[in-house]
């Protein structure tokens, strides 16, 4: 089930909503217990059969959590640890990795290997990764509670179910016991349905129709099609905005549903395109597994504590792996490894100028600086750019060709004519990218504003009359461009 489709937002989202509020004034287990089957079912209506499957892996991590935190930060909790970690991955490998890896031996060993159909669950390795980061914190003495309705609920919980964010058992577990959720409050619900109408805007109104003039690239040169600069160019700017908004969509629905309910998740995007530098980006893109990935492997490998080498090599393995975690294609092991060596060159020259010019940039002026921040801007976004070819590509073939576009090196090129709404969408993009506040810093001057009516101050009221009308608007007009067949979020399939 899709956040953007008419069964969810009428049907499924209300009927959830209104049951959960009516159980909890009689039984707070009890509306606990149906937002967790409530979210079961949201899992089921898109392969019933793979409940079992997520089902059995949370009562595995459940027992192993509660056996861990019994012996934490004991060699016996160590092992179980290590015990249930292992069968995590190797969950995970097997449905992810298993056709990826038998085609690489194939190639290389110019093998006939016949390949295995596996169907790979949806949010399996959001599911794995949260209940990962469970054990190790049951391990380290962090996960205090264990309920096993809100245990449950913590890893099936839908908004954040098919695609993030990585959640902790420490986030979430004091939100589920505590009674106020349980009780509608309008504090909570007016936030809730502000982020959900931005969220849906940026996903149905600007990321789907992005998405047709990426397509026409990506697609096209799997075919034989050899792009010129302007459809190079257009095409690689187009999936850029259509991944940040579908992204970012998602991340703002997932937000705003969750709030309808009381409960808060974290930010998982921030503005990333406004970054100064690619460890900029990663503080702001997909944040909660950046901090996962630091947290549990980037860390355990030693992270900086052994000298800049040591650090280099770290930095690589952790990007080599993250680009992996996106999926089962050795272009994603080449964009991760694109930005491994783009982190090891930004962490190296900010070494440099540290030692060779302390004190350059409060030297500065205020318009200096304004320029070097937007050239260091304009770097990084080119930089993650040219690293989305290979994310988005399907094969080597397809990212040389449109990096031969880009280049204007293609002797035989061709340039589609572009669509006026082309330019539109972009014309739209660009200040809601980088000129804008982001939704987190509107929805909350909204709030601000909304205190300051209750406190009598009509300036208050005005804004945020006129801003409800906006997001009213906005919500409305996408809610009526859902198409009968809603397009699937870009990250449902990681």
């Amino acid at each position: 089930m899709l956040f953007n489709s008419y069964i969810f937002l009428l049907g499924y989202l209300p009927i959830v909503l209104v049951a959960f509020f009516v159980l909890g004034r009689w039984s707070r287990t009890v509306a606990a217990a149906w937002l967790a089957c409530s979210s079961l079912f949201f899992y089921a209506w898109w392969n019933p059969r793979y409940v079992l499957l997520l089902l059995a892996s949370i009562t595995f991590n459940y027992v192993c959590g509660r056996t861990i935190a019994r012996c934490a930060q004991t060699a016996a909790g160590k092992r179980v640890l290590t015990f249930a970690v292992t069968v995590n991955l190797l969950l995970l490998c097997y449905y992810k990795y298993t056709g990826f890896f038998l085609s690489s031996m194939g190639t290389w060993g110019h093998a006939p290997y016949g390949l295995l159909h596996i169907v790979l669950p949806l949010g399996i390795s959001f599911f794995t990764f949260t209940q990962i980061a469970f054990l190790v914190d049951a391990y380290r003495g962090l996960a205090m509670e264990y309920s096993p309705v809100h245990y449950l609920l913590f890893v099936t919980y839908f908004p954040h179910l098919i695609a993030g964010p990585i959640l902790h058992h420490k986030q979430m577990m004091p939100q589920f016991a505590d009674p106020e959720i349980y009780r509608p409050r309008l504090r909570s619900i007016l936030p809730g349905l502000a982020f959900l109408a931005i969220g849906m805007a940026k996903k149905v109104l600007l990321a789907d129709n992005l998405a047709y003039y990426a397509d026409r690239l990506f697609r096209g040169v799997e075919v034989g099609l050899h792009p010129g600069p302007v459809l190079a160019w257009t095409g690689v700017l187009a999936y850029a905005f259509q991944l940040y908004f579908d992204f970012s969509g998602y991340c703002d629905m997932a937000i705003g549903l969750s709030k309808l309910f009381g409960i808060d998740l974290p930010v998982n995007f921030d503005s990333p395109y406004k970054s100064v530098n690619i460890v900029d980006f990663w503080r702001r893109w997909h944040i909660t597994l950046s901090h996962f990935l630091r947290d549990y492997l980037y860390f355990p490998l030693g992270g900086n504590r052994k000298g800049k080498v040591m650090r280099y090599r770290n930095l690589m393995i952790t990007m080599l792996l993250g680009g992996l975690w996106h999926g089962a294609n050795w272009t994603f092991v080449v964009w991760g490894g694109l930005h491994g060596i783009y982190l090891v060159i930004n962490h190296a020259w900010l070494a440099v100028k540290q030692s060779a010019f302390p004190g350059w940039a409060e030297r500065s002026n205020g318009l200096m600086a304004r320029v070097r921040g937007i050239a260091a801007t304009a770097v990084t976004f080119v930089s993650v750019l040219l690293a989305w070819v290979f994310f988005r590509a399907d094969s080597f073939h397809a990212a040389g060709v449109i990096l031969k576009g880009l280049a204007f090196g293609f002797r035989h090129t061709s340039d589609a004519p572009q669509e006026v709404f082309l330019w539109l969408l972009f014309a739209v993009s660009v200040p809601v990218v980088w000129l804008m506040p982001n939704s987190q810093t509107l929805v909350g001057s909204m709030m601000r504003k909304l205190e300051k009516t209750e406190a009598g101050l009509p300036a208050g009221l005005v804004w945020t009359a006129a801003f409800s009308l906006l997001l009213g608007a906005l919500g409305g007009a996408a809610i009526l461009q859902i198409s009968a067949v809603p397009s699937k979020f870009i990250y449902f399939q990681f």
